[in-house]
């Protein structure tokens, strides 16, 4: 017996290989504004931007900055950190559409993904996305990458004025997608503001774990505490569901 009638996805780096496009758009960044900086150093660029270790975006999920207030400090604080020169706002606003254009342009589905979602709804499930990035921008990523037929765009950080771990946005996703939250899964790459967030809110929290470099690091003891259900591919989905 299957155990969800339908299936949320978080869209970054779990349906989409957004990793793979801040890469590119940070090796931009790199050649514009850090010319100095050997290529080599290129992946500390990617690990410092994922990392963000001032929780500058996690406080705009939480609804206290703005999206371009965040960004622009967080490309000060790179650019300190690797030797490029202050952006004001003049000099913010052209950063970020060169940045904005290397990294829309390199978005691309994982491999996994599309047969995925395929199976999913072949099987009769709800599937819709839910993310901590604002609507448009996010339907736009899934349309690009040709799953908005397939996958909805249901709830963003625009949505309500605030995003995971907040327990609310998973209930209205939940809501829009027409199941319950007991009978729906989560689906997301990172361990504490996906899967253990969905699991407090009452979902089947799922952690993809990807292999490689994770955002931050996790001990074993982290990951067996957290109580969720781990996979290291979207493949191995359908038989955690029960398909």
């Amino acid at each position: 017996m299957r155990r969800v009638d339908g299936v949320l996805f978080d869209i970054d780096d779990t349906l989409v290989d957004t990793l793979g496009a801040f890469r590119h758009a940070l090796a931009g960044v790199a050649r514009r504004y850090l010319p100095g900086l050997p290529e080599e150093r290129h992946g500390e660029l990617l690990a410092v931007w994922r990392a963000d270790a001032g929780g500058h975006y996690a406080a705009y999920t939480r609804g206290e900055v703005g999206f371009a207030e965040q960004r622009m400090t967080r490309a000060n604080e790179l650019h300190a950190l690797f030797g490029g020169a202050p952006l004001d706002e003049d000099a913010y606003a052209r950063w970020a559409d060169e940045f904005d254009e290397d990294f829309s342009g390199a978005w691309s589905a994982h491999p996994d993904a599309g047969a995925l979602v395929d199976r999913l709804l072949a099987a009769g499930l709800a599937v819709g996305a839910l993310s901590n990035a604002d609507v448009a921008k996010q339907t736009e990523k899934l349309e690009r990458t040709a799953l908005l037929d397939r996958v909805p765009m249901l709830v963003g950080i625009d949505t309500l004025g605030f995003g995971k771990p907040d327990p609310r946005v998973f209930l209205e996703a939940c809501r829009r997608l027409g199941t319950a939250p007991e009978r729906t899964a989560y689906v997301g790459d990172e361990l504490d503001v996906d899967a253990v967030a969905a699991r407090k809110a009452g979902l089947l929290g799922i952690w993809v774990d990807r292999p490689g470099a994770r955002r931050t690091p996790l001990t074993d003891d982290e990951i067996a505490a957290a109580d969720v259900v781990v996979i290291e591919s979207l493949g191995q989905l359908p038989d955690v569901l029960g398909l």
